[in-house]
């Protein structure tokens, strides 16, 4: 670990052999001081982890500014040079954002070993786990985005046509063909994106004309969103101990005690310095959040980082626009011991907060409670009387509220619906004799 008084030191972990033998590699400043280096540096392995690596090294520099050429300089780059000869490491991982000549200058000073940066790896992982056609297509998007400008030619197989007969001009490089190529992809598959985007939005509309509540469950990488949402629905969807291990937002409805049915999906978990271009390509997934009702904020309790979490999961929140919304605070992995000296943000401690364990349905019930009262806030069940004549107003009942029943008279239509002030007051001319009570209560 590094110390005030040793600001450079280098931590050496004995594994067992694994395909990948990697070193991470971090820097300590004024923005990322070392203990927040540490645990970024911590999640950085668990990311290596879930891709299949190990491991082997971690070395973490204080240095204010970063090495235009190296990031870390030319002295650090010869001893993490030696330190992977020694422990027979093959790649490096740095928890940052590299440039192009950055990368080409560290692989060219550490011999055979690969360099790679933060968005690279999460790109890995998500093309591992993507599962359907969208996920392939928007994780193949955000790889051709990150890497074409790091196209970098090497070696005579990238340079210009020499010169002689029939030979001579500026001909052309491999390098700007596989950049034509890479750009003519890019805008193939946006143009697939924009297609599947098209049909979502259809979905979603078809959704809103139901008038049944919309709630994403959010939150931090492996919180249990995939679990919580297997063990209300039985939905079946993957759910492992490990970071993005869905990509593909599921949504499944759910039936309420008292016969509500809502919509409940599960989306991308968040990260820190989630990759730009990966953001961009799963915008038409993560506006799953921006277009719910309720936000259930899932948080793993278990993880000492928990506060810190919830910062970078609301600061997504409001860049994907959908901060604001009614929110359930739920604490998951309440059957694990909490991390010591862990205290909720004060915001949490007197608000729609709830414990949950959704490995071993531990506050389930109370849970479900919560849901139930947040769907049904301000939402009545009401009685409309609809002359035939006037039968378009039934359409704007199914438009904007839960109709349960419907019974077509010889002169009136009559509509049970649960619906809330705004619809109420809409179509109050249409309002039953015993709704009236309800519908000014409301108002009041």
């Amino acid at each position: 670990m590094i110390s005030e008084n040793k600001p450079n030191t280098v931590e050496t972990v004995t594994v067992s052999a694994a395909e990948w033998r990697a070193a991470l590699v971090g820097v300590i400043n004024r923005d990322c001081p070392e203990d927040e280096a540490e645990r970024s540096l911590d999640e950085l392995s668990r990311l290596l982890d879930t891709a299949g690596g190990e491991t082997v090294v971690r070395l973490l520099q204080a240095k204010e500014s970063p090495d235009p050429r190296t990031y870390i300089g030319s002295g650090k780059v010869e001893e993490l040079a030696t330190l992977c000869e020694q422990n027979d490491v093959g790649l490096i991982v740095f928890d940052t954002e590299l440039s192009p000549s950055q990368i080409r200058n560290l692989e060219e000073g550490l011999g055979d070993c690969r360099v790679i940066d933060r968005s690279m790896l999460i790109l890995d992982i998500f093309a591992l786990h993507a599962k359907t056609g969208e996920g392939k297509l928007q994780v193949e998007l955000a790889q051709l985005k990150y890497t074409a400008p790091r196209l970098i030619g090497r070696g005579t197989e990238l340079s210009r046509l020499g010169g002689g007969i029939g030979t001579r001009g500026p001909g052309e490089s491999q390098l700007e063909r596989d950049r034509r190529h890479l750009k003519r992809r890019i805008a193939a598959l946006e143009d697939a994106l924009d297609e599947l985007e098209r049909n979502r939005r259809t979905m979603r509309a078809a959704r809103e004309r139901s008038g049944v509540t919309k709630i994403a469950i959010v939150g931090y990488t492996n919180a249990g969103k995939s679990t919580l949402l297997n063990r209300l629905t039985d939905a079946g969807i993957l759910a492992e101990d490990k970071l993005f291990a869905t990509l593909d937002p599921t949504t499944r409805k759910y039936s309420l005690p008292s016969g509500e049915q809502v919509l409940l999906t599960d989306t991308v978990g968040f990260i820190r310095r989630l990759p730009h271009h990966l953001i961009k390509a799963f915008r038409s997934t993560l506006d799953e959040a921006a277009c719910a009702d309720i936000l259930l904020i899932l948080l793993d309790a278990s993880d000492p980082e928990c506060n810190e979490q919830l910062a970078v999961t609301e600061q997504l929140l409001r860049d994907l626009g959908a901060a604001g919304k009614p929110t359930l605070y739920v604490f998951n992995k309440c059957d694990r011991e909490a991390p010591e000296g862990f205290v909720p943000p004060a915001m949490l401690r007197d608000g729609a907060v709830c414990r949950i364990s959704a490995k071993t349905g531990e506050g389930i019930d109370g849970l479900v409670e919560q849901i139930e009262s947040f769907v049904m806030a301000g939402r009545r069940r009401l009685t409309f009387v609809i002359p035939n004549a006037e039968a378009g107003a039934l359409t704007k009942l199914y438009q904007n509220a839960n109709v349960e029943s419907v019974d077509y008279g010889p002169e009136n239509i009559t509509a049970v619906a649960v619906a809330d002030a705004k619809t109420a007051g809409m179509l109050r001319r249409y309002l039953g004799e015993d709704s009236y009570g309800q519908s000014e209560d409301e108002d009041e």
